[in-house]
């Protein structure tokens, strides 16, 4: 197997900021093809309900049954599935969801208000959503921790219905997948995949009904139809390649190193993994830890690959200098490798989950710490954050004027609507003023 050859930076470099800027590239943009067959499943789905439905999954999936009641599994069926893993399996579920439901517990959000001296009344009154529709990956691959992560956060808000949809090409049953919505209390499952689920949760049809928002990974078509749904229902976020940051300051065992760098590029070709330190000599005891370790991998070839293209060495003066790279990375997942990590992470701004010190591998994170491992990309946690329960959440405002408040703020109001020219907007607040109408 051919060794990776990472590429090595420099922050000392006088290109550095658009060697860094080439790195980090990514093209997210939707191929033409593929945004019009989306378009094409959205509409006849949107047009035929069911019967588009059953079209695709025949087309797709390979699976030919009469309707669409068919591709549903019923909470039997889920509880057959936890009852036929092995008993470690469902352990080890059951000990992700506890943490998962612990932690994002912590995250609800409750209604308040207050009252002006006058008696008016202001807040806000906090409701869940109605019903929710999470997206879970089939086929060959399984992914039951994803159900776990965007199930749980669902019902810790209070969402009245969350409803899954994993497709099952040929009929092929992931039953651990299963067993997780179990765990997680999902309500209803269809075994439906692709742009035409996502069309089905978005519009409703006959059988499937309709969303308020839909969330979990998917491929590129259904990261395409989400985008193309988002409006009509809300969406958690359109995701792009799998990234870890590592900083380290030298002194962690570079095994260790090395295999969280693999944990993130096994995923795909187009996975990043970068690794920063003050330590240019510890950078090349990770680069020998890699060509070591690697021909151990069963995804050997995926990890060269994402090494290779998307990989990178970067050395700095010192920590300070890697932090202030790493917030203009935005790295969805952040190791800090380091004796003092906490010192670290007050200079940290933007990152989706920060790992502490030397014993917390990103991958933990994945499964079972608590936290949510649906985590903003491509540079997004500027301004985003990780799915939790506040993304189940709404908030409407309330507004509860007194006889005095109307009268006080009325006459503020009447002078900006006439500054606006809405005089039916100043002449509304005034009728409620004690002097009536102003005009």
């Amino acid at each position: 197997m051919t060794k990776p050859e990472i590429k090595r930076l420099s922050a000392a470099s006088a290109d550095f900021d658009a060697e860094l800027s080439r790195l980090l590239a990514w093209d997210d943009s939707v191929d033409h093809q593929v945004n019009e067959s989306v378009r094409h499943i959205l509409h006849e789905v949107k047009n035929r309900g069911d019967a588009a439905v059953l079209d695709f999954t025949r087309q797709f999936d390979h699976l030919d049954v009469a309707s669409v009641a068919e591709l549903e599994m019923s909470r039997e069926r889920l509880q057959q599935a936890l009852a036929a893993i092995p008993q470690d399996q469902r352990q080890a579920l059951e000990q992700a969801a506890e943490r998962i439901r612990d932690y994002h517990q912590r995250q609800r959000q409750e209604s308040w208000q207050y009252q002006d001296a006058d008696g008016t009344v202001l807040g806000q009154q906090v409701t869940p959503l109605d019903r929710a529709g999470l997206y879970v990956p089939g086929g060959k691959a399984a992914y039951p921790s994803s159900v776990l992560m965007n199930a749980i956060p669902a019902k810790v808000a209070g969402v009245g219905e969350v409803i899954m949809v994993v497709p099952t090409p040929k009929g092929l049953v992931n039953d651990m997948v299963l067993a997780a919505a179990a765990i997680a209390g999902v309500d209803r499952v269809f075994t439906l995949g692709g742009a035409q689920a996502v069309a089905a949760l978005a519009y409703g049809t006959e059988t499937v009904p309709p969303v308020d928002k839909i969330v979990g990974p998917g491929n590129i078509y259904v990261a395409t139809a989400k985008r193309e749904v988002f409006g009509v229902v809300g969406i958690d976020m359109i995701a792009g390649p799998s990234e870890i940051l590592v900083i380290c300051d030298g002194a962690t065992d570079p095994d260790w190193i090395a295999m969280d760098l693999f944990s993130q590029a096994e995923h795909d070709e187009q996975a990043q993994s970068i690794l920063i330190s003050p330590d240019g000599t510890f950078l090349d005891r990770v680069q020998a830890s890699i060509n070591k370790l690697l021909p151990t991998m069963e995804r050997a070839e995926i990890i060269a690959e994402s090494l290779a293209s998307r990989g990178a060495f970067i050395e700095v003066a010192d920590l300070e200098e890697a932090a202030r790279v790493s917030n203009r990375i935005a790295p969805e997942h952040l190791e800090l490798s380091v004796a003092e990590p906490e010192a670290l992470m007050a200079r940290i701004r933007h990152a989706g989950a920060i790992f502490l010190g030397r014993y917390t591998a990103e991958a933990l994170g994945d499964y079972c710490a608590g936290p949510n491992h649906v985590l903003p990309t491509s540079g997004t946690a500027r301004f985003s954050s990780p799915l939790g329960v506040y993304d189940f959440q709404k908030r409407s405002s309330i507004i509860g004027f007194s006889a005095a408040g109307a009268d006080r703020m009325g006459r503020v109001a009447s002078v900006l609507a006439r500054g606006e020219g809405l005089t039916a907007h100043a002449r509304s607040a005034e009728y409620r003023t004690s002097d009536g109408d102003l005009s």
